[in-house]
């Protein structure tokens, strides 16, 4: 068994935004064994990205992040959520608009709703407009297109001239 398959490692899922730039940021995050994007919170089993960008499927576009908590804890996870996004807005990040832009975490048992809701309240006491942000029960992850993984990663400078010079 390799080191990585013994790891005892746990799933954190959070919205805030386009799951684009989230993903990155948690992807180079110490700690962080995997992230993925996709779609959660909805009523539609596996939604397309079309079905979610519709508003009808009730999902937000999220980051899951596998990390292993001996390293990185959830409490810094939640934490860095909420630098990297603006937990004010409404259904919304900048130019982004419409619910499954929306933020919200969604935990996976009650020990993460208890940190996210710990951490938002103590967020709540340090600013003057008040945290739209959800805590949620997880309700099912659907892993989004293939195109939408690691998709500004790819989109490095280094990385495109790689790909333009065949490396």
């Amino acid at each position: 068994m390799s080191e990585n398959e013994s790891r005892k490692t746990q799933t954190a899922t959070f919205g805030a935004g386009c799951f684009w730039q989230p993903e990155m940021i948690y992807k180079e995050t110490e700690g962080v064994v995997e992230t993925a994007v996709g779609y959660e919170g909805g009523h539609v089993d596996n939604p397309t990205y079309e079905q979610v960008c519709s508003g009808t499927t009730g999902h937000a576009e999220v980051v899951q992040v596998t990390f292993d908590p001996e390293i990185v804890s959830f409490e810094e996870l939640v934490e860095k959520f909420w630098e990297i996004h603006d937990p004010t807005q409404v259904d919304r990040q900048g130019v982004d608009v419409g619910s499954q832009y929306r933020s919200v975490v969604f935990f996976q048992d009650a020990e993460q709703e208890r940190i996210a809701n710990d951490s938002k309240e103590r967020l709540q006491e340090r600013l003057s407009a008040p945290i739209a942000t959800s805590v949620e029960p997880a309700t099912g992850f659907w892993r989004a297109e293939e195109y939408h993984q690691c998709y500004l990663e790819r989109r490095r400078p280094a990385n495109m001239l790689r790909s333009l010079i065949g490396h």
